[in-house]
């Protein structure tokens, strides 16, 4: 008897542990895939904006499917004294939990982005549901209209512009920012955050109107928000932006169009393999740093003339020398004298070369980053695309 009922309680604990007491079903989450943060219509409040999907309707089909609606996405929006109010606001609206570990983008305005993002980075990192790779931008547009622009593409927008992060090494015009990185530069004493910038574009072509170019807006990523502490200080245009990339992700190729020297016409040229280097100094108290960028590059494309000369190669290399050394130029006189934030990573530089010192200058850091003396070189060499003499062609 005893037997017998030590194998039932045997059994009813073995059940229990292979049960789902915490199982969540799909159709009982509001899954949201984009959330847009801004400043509220009343003094003192947030408004939150979820891009929620439609697992229904997320099939890539032309048409509606049955009992559906045709869209992807759900997009609602709830202001709060917090975002947590605001969030929890949001089940006046929604008929189902919401749910954000499959959140792709937190996307900020302006004005929400001066006033200073201590809380949004305080309360995303505490959710044990986000991603930490889920990708953080700003935007001078509405937040709410931002997450729920629909694309040409992708089914759910949210996941769009996750692919547009992806994808932007290659076109090296936005840093990829994401809530680990953020999170990162927030609590260092020797770097400041920055942000890539997405924005509402007249790109896209109706199908239905095909003569209207532009008639459908598509989200755009390029160029930067940069921060001092947790309030943004400006932004940084994509020339800076590509620049801002060589320090941040060592960004190794990319394209500039440069003129020719001999008519009106421009060529392509595809820098590749690129290294920067950051040699930092100390002397008389005062700290320098050395910024030397080696690329080799091809000329993919010309309209300068049929057969390519030793001549016209030296100019090429030397106007891609200057084209770079303007974008890197260009930041770090917007880092140093403009916003007096290190974003650049100067700091971490410096510190790992010289941490004694370092203990007493991080104490007003970016006042030194501002004043140090900065030194930058740029040596490019062309490979391929031109002639070395007459039928023999560099390669």
């Amino acid at each position: 008897m005893k037997r017998a009922a030590g194998l039932v309680i045997t059994l009813i604990i073995l059940l229990s542990q292979t049960s789902c007491f915490g199982l969540r079903q799909i159709n009982e989450l509001a899954i949201v895939t984009a959330v847009g943060l801004g400043l509220g219509d009343k003094p003192g409040t947030i408004k939150v904006s979820a891009q929620i999907i439609r697992p229904a309707d997320a099939r890539g089909q032309t048409g509606a499917p049955s009992g559906g609606t045709g869209q992807p996405i759900y997009s609602i929006s709830a202001e709060g004294t917090s975002i947590f109010d605001a969030i929890r606001n949001l089940g006046r609206v929604s008929s189902r939990r919401v749910y954000w570990a499959h959140n792709f983008l937190i996307v900020m305005d302006e004005d929400y982005a001066r006033k200073g993002i201590k809380d949004m980075v305080d309360f995303f990192t505490r959710n044990h549901e986000l991603r930490m790779n889920t990708r953080v931008a700003v935007t001078p547009d509405l937040p709410d209209q931002v997450v729920s622009t629909i694309t040409g593409l992708e089914v759910v927008p949210g996941e769009a512009v996750d692919r547009l992060f992806q994808n932007n090494h290659v076109v090296g015009r936005a840093p990829a920012s994401d809530m680990m990185n953020l999170e990162e530069a927030f609590l260092s004493s020797s770097t400041e955050p920055v942000l890539a910038r997405v924005q509402l574009k007249p790109r896209g072509i109706s199908n239905k109107k095909p003569e209207e170019h532009g008639s459908l807006k598509q989200v755009e990523l390029g160029g930067a928000a940069a921060f001092l502490g947790d309030k943004m200080v400006g932004w940084l245009s994509v020339k800076e932006a590509r620049g801002l990339l060589f320090f941040l992700e060592k960004l190794g190729s990319g394209i500039e169009v440069v003129k020719c020297p001999n008519n009106d016409g421009v060529m392509s040229i595809e820098f590749k393999r690129a290294r920067l280097k950051v040699t930092p100094s100390y002397a008389n108290k005062e700290p320098k740093f050395g910024v030397r960028l080696t690329t080799e590059a091809d000329i993919v494309e010309s309209g300068c003339a049929i057969h390519l000369d030793e001549g016209i190669r030296q100019d090429a290399e030397e106007k891609l020398e200057q084209r770079l050394k303007s974008n890197i130029d260009s930041v770090i006189d917007k880092a140093q004298h403009r916003y007096h934030s290190d974003f650049l990573k100067l700091g971490d530089v410096f510190r790992n070369k010289y941490p004694e010192e370092w203990r007493v200058l991080k104490r007003d850091w970016n006042r030194t980053f501002s004043d140090a003396k900065i030194d930058v070189e740029v040596e490019a060499t062309i490979k391929s695309g031109v002639l070395k003499s007459v039928g023999t062609e560099i390669r």
